[in-house]
């Protein structure tokens, strides 16, 4: 029996996306029964998921804007990658074809607490790499 598991070839992005408050990102997907990669469009609304997961990893974010552009793309990515996680889970990528994984409000909110499980879980982790890269660490909270 083949396996049949989930294989990522490629990322693009992040993208703007016109007339949208979002970030996306592109991803090639690919499994062993496929003769070929299919597509896979990610999109973060930057408001209700990336400002979300930037304060509650960090409070209040203060920065250069070069910092602030580095820490975008890096939880824009993370998030991403973890809507395509729940996105399989969920088995919206069983089928060969090209697929839109649109932000987790509306109609997709129900699939919200998952990514803010995700954030609770990776939290320190997600700090520890924040620090490293960008340099920045999450603020006291006010008093």
């Amino acid at each position: 029996m083949l396996n049949d598991q989930l294989v990522i070839s490629d990322v693009t992005g992040p993208f703007r996306e016109p007339r949208e408050p979002v970030l996306s990102y592109d991803y090639s997907i690919q499994r062993a029964t496929w003769a070929a990669t299919h597509a896979v469009r990610v999109k973060i609304a930057q408001a209700e998921e990336l400002d979300y997961v930037k304060e509650k990893l960090l409070g209040t974010v203060t920065g250069s804007p070069g910092q602030q552009l580095m820490l975008n793309k890096f939880l824009s990515r993370k998030i991403g990658d973890q809507k395509v996680r729940i996105a399989e889970a969920e088995g919206w990528l069983k089928e060969r074809g090209d697929v839109l994984v649109a932000p987790f409000t509306g109609s997709l909110a129900h699939y919200f607490p998952q990514l803010e499980a995700w954030v609770q879980a990776e939290q320190d982790t997600l700090r520890v790499e924040i620090k490293n890269l960008v340099g920045l660490v999450a603020s006291p909270p006010a008093v």
